[in-house]
């Protein structure tokens, strides 16, 4: 079990809602017992929607204020967004440049990002592709990149990683306790609206449901799985 709420922490993401489906209750968790916690996301949030009619200028902007909305009910200190097109997302040297600038600027002891390396989920989902380079980019840019000077000396003052968490993974290592945070993670994805689809309730079952999986591996109520790196520097 990973206790400890770390003094500061970077998640970094690819799409709008991304950070609270996938560590929303841990964030919580975190900013509740005073840790500062910050959020990158990576794209636009624009190709959210299947209606052909939808105006993905205006539909950008609108995620941009349901990310606001969702930050505050976290309890977030801070959150940027790159505006990368969605889709788009490649592992470049500009990408990991402004992860650096993210992570040397919050100077996190803890950053959680996707597991790249998780792809194929059973037989009826494969991770987007937009997941896998936000999670190989971060990775990129905190090591060996954010700790060391001579990478992006413009990006500010080196700051080495302690402990990357690795969500979405299918070898998770390490859980974090979020049976008091569970419905602050359900609250914040609520504040999606573009995204939701169906009723609150059954919505709230599903997290639910699969946090107290999660928990019954970690012999809690509900819990968020990570694969957990110990960086040595």
């Amino acid at each position: 079990m990973y206790e400890d709420a770390p003094a500061r922490a970077l998640a970094v993401y690819a799409h709008p809602d991304d950070p609270e489906i996938s560590c929303g209750a841990t964030l919580a968790r975190w900013a509740a017992a005073g840790t500062q916690v910050h959020v990158l996301v990576l794209t636009r949030g624009e190709k959210g929607s299947h209606d052909l009619e939808t105006d993905l200028d205006e539909l950008a902007e609108r995620r941009r204020g349901e990310m606001a909305a969702a930050a505050k009910v976290l309890g977030l200190a801070g959150q940027e967004q790159l505006g990368i097109d969605d889709g788009e997302l490649v592992n470049s040297r500009e990408v990991r440049q402004q992860i650096v600038a993210a992570v040397r600027g919050a100077r996190p002891d803890v950053v959680v990002c996707p597991d790249p390396t998780a792809v194929i989920f059973g037989d009826t989902y494969f991770n987007h592709s937009d997941h896998r380079v936000a999670g190989w980019a971060t990775l990129d840019a905190v090591s060996p990149a954010a700790g060391n000077p001579h990478y992006f000396p413009s990006a500010g003052a080196a700051h080495p990683v302690g402990v990357i968490l690795l969500s979405g993974t299918l070898e998770p290592n390490v859980w974090v306790d979020v049976t008091t945070s569970l419905e602050t993670k359900i609250d914040a994805l609520l504040c999606h609206t573009s995204q939701l689809d169906g009723s609150e309730e059954l919505f709230r079952a599903v997290l639910r449901n699969r946090a107290e999986a999660e928990g019954r591996t970690a012999g809690v109520r509900f819990a968020e799985g990570f694969r957990r790196l110990t960086l040595s520097g």
